[in-house]
């Protein structure tokens, strides 16, 4: 019986590993009121051509790329996901600046970045500092089969980041 329980608690546990298999949010939490601290940059169309995205940034991250550094620890940069708008025959809707016409939010994507993370996240699971997790729009952990951090790592010489560019004109900006 013994052995029955502990093989059910080692399949529960990698079964749990796995449905975050893009993301730690054990590690990476839900910034609570993000929207009211932190600092919008931008928003597009993602590269996929399926969704739009906002684009924020707190005061840790948008003071480094100011000074022309890095992104410091304690750095966090989240991307709402939101499905776009569709007419009848399916097709996606834009506005007249081109961007997709926003329907729902459909996931919160957290970045966040740290020197020294805990033990228990994967190093392989993270990218450059950076750790990541997928939320659902109230910021509950969301499952996600992607791999976060196989896709921002090619991305060194951005710090990691997809929207760098715009992160970065915003906080010179400032």
């Amino acid at each position: 019986m013994k052995s029955v329980t502990g093989l059910s608690a080692v399949i529960g546990l990698a079964l749990s590993f796995s449905a975050y298999a893009g993301g730690n949010p054990d590690q990476v939490k839900f910034p609570e009121k993000y929207t009211e601290i932190f600092a919008q940059y931008d928003v597009s169309n993602r590269a996929n051509q399926t969704q739009v995205a906002k684009f924020y940034a707190n005061k840790i991250a948008v003071d480094s790329y100011k000074k022309g550094e890095e992104a410091a620890p304690g750095s966090v940069v989240i991307m709402e996901i939101y499905a776009p708008k569709k007419d009848a025959e399916g097709k996606i809707q834009s506005g007249d600046d081109g961007l997709f016409v926003i329907d729902k939010l459909a996931a919160v994507a957290v970045m966040e970045k740290q020197a020294n993370w805990d033990a228990s996240y994967n190093a392989e699971d993270r990218s450059g500092g950076w750790g990541f997790a997928l939320y659902d729009p109230e910021g509950k952990a969301k499952e996600n089969d992607l791999n976060c951090a196989q896709c921002h790592t090619p991305l060194q010489k951005q710090d990691h980041l997809f929207s760098f560019q715009k992160l970065v004109g915003y906080a010179k900006g400032q």
